[in-house]
């Protein structure tokens, strides 16, 4: 263990470590005047760097130097995706190429990517951000990190990969796919961390009891699943079929990536980085600032971005905000799971449907497998909705009568949750797609039409 990273470490009440102890329970009056002093500074780094900030924050009539206080957030514009796109791909950069020692983008499927980029400041720091969300569920120097994520432009793979180092991780770049290689690569080499999508995480589970291993056959303490939302339920399924801790995290391209928030072994909620980045929960219609607890909009301001400052970056993720203290004593607000996406939700004959609420009620039925698809059509002008989902050997071998009054038992379930009626397929094992990256758990024909 090196000099520098015995400084760093601490450890938390929950059985975690912490990276940087200081400011990861730094008290609430200090934190805020912290956040306080590095908003005004990436104020004025976007005003005088970033021509659009400029010309929005001149209509809206406001300066960098009016900006006293953290409420006065509420005055600044927002930042959406197609800002990035209509400024790509260096046009949002608050620094010259030659200063930017980086870039990644998202996949660009519906038009130009959004391009993010960074000073080695910037890298630097993330490799801290990065360093704490392993840290809090216990990952140390000597560990070895199987790292699943796609490498490349994608920000995860490469954004796990340098933070494990600065924590003194052995790290395997295996990227994702090929499942048997994965398996072989975590029982030889000995993989203790696991970063992967939850998707993933549970196909991983599916091929090995496929194979006969058994959850104490496998190596992996604890796991770091982000990238998709996913649910509680979810999480029980790769607990028990790794046997890991299942923790997620939480980041986004725009904003650099994984590291902006983290689950500690509470598993109560994610803390999210504030020294880093300014957290708000917005209405999405009103566009009006929530208090904590009640579900809206995520928004980000950055606070030490040098390449690429941006202000109340609409997340379009749904959650709330929990202000309640961690029992880990990390002092940062928590973000809940998000429900779901702003503009991913469904609706179904004038009801608003969020592919989590379907997850949580199939998850909690012992007989459905953890893999399901949500599929929307419409017939005549009657938007329909079919959920498929895959159950166990078992069940398939009982009475048609049987089957029949298992459908309509999920169908009633999920009707009591979304009140909409629900067209429940059961699909034998194996027969829905799996997925090796994200899973497609929506599939909307609608947009055929």
């Amino acid at each position: 263990m090196s000099v520098s990273t015995e400084e760093h470490l601490g450890r938390d009440a929950a059985g975690g470590l912490t990276w940087q102890p200081a400011a990861e329970t730094m008290p609430r009056e200090e934190l805020r005047a912290l956040q306080l002093e590095r908003l005004q500074a990436t104020l004025e780094n976007a005003y005088e760097n970033v021509p659009f900030y400029r010309k929005k924050m001149d209509e809206l009539g406001v300066e960098p130097g009016d900006v006293t206080g953290l409420d006065a957030v509420s005055s600044l514009p927002f930042t959406t995706k197609i800002d990035l796109r209509d400024h790509y791909p260096f046009g949002m950069f608050a620094r010259p190429r030659d200063r930017v020692v980086r870039v990644h983008a998202s996949s660009g499927t519906t038009g130009n990517p959004t391009t993010v980029g960074y000073t080695r400041a910037d890298i630097d720091t993330w490799g801290d951000l990065i360093a704490r969300t392993l840290a809090a569920g216990g990952v140390a120097p000597g560990d070895l990190l199987q790292n699943a994520y796609g490498y490349g432009l994608f920000t995860g793979g490469l954004g796990l990969h340098f933070g494990a180092e600065r924590l003194g991780c052995t790290v395997v770049p295996i990227s994702g796919g090929n499942t048997e290689r994965q398996l072989k690569i975590m029982r030889d080499f000995g993989a203790t961390a696991l970063s992967c999508t939850p998707s993933y995480a549970m196909y991983l589970a599916d091929a090995a009891r496929d194979r006969g291993l058994r959850p104490e056959d496998l190596p992996v303490r604890v796991g770091f699943h982000g990238a998709e939302p996913w649910t509680n339920e979810l999480r029980t399924q790769i607990e028990s079929g790794l046997g890991e801790h299942a923790l997620d995290i939480y980041g986004l391209s725009e904003m650099g990536g994984p590291g902006v928030a983290f689950e500690c072994l509470c598993k109560g909620g994610m803390h999210i980085n504030e020294d880093h980045y300014l957290a708000e929960v917005i209405d999405p219609e009103t566009l009006r600032p929530l208090p904590p607890g009640e579900i809206g909009e995520l928004v980000f301001t950055t606070l030490s971005r040098e390449a690429q400052p941006l202000l109340r970056y609409r997340t379009r993720d749904l959650c709330a905000l929990i202000a309640e203290p961690c029992a880990c004593g990390r002092t940062s607000v928590r973000m809940s799971k998000p429900i779901g996406r702003s503009d991913d939700m469904l609706i179904i004959r004038g009801v608003n449907v969020f592919p989590s609420q379907i997850e949580e009620v199939l998850m909690s039925i012992p007989a459905i497998e953890p893999h399901y698809q949500i599929v929307v059509d419409r017939k005549g002008y009657l938007d329909v909705i079919e959920v498929w989902v895959e159950v166990g050997e078992d069940l398939f071998a009982e009475t048609m009568g049987d089957l029949e009054r298992f459908q309509k038992s999920v169908q009633a379930q999920i009707y009591n949750v979304l009140n909409i009626q629900v067209a429940v397929k059961l699909k034998e094992p194996k027969t829905i797609q799996r997925s090796e990256g994200k899973a497609v758990r929506v599939v909307d024909r609608r947009t055929a039409l």
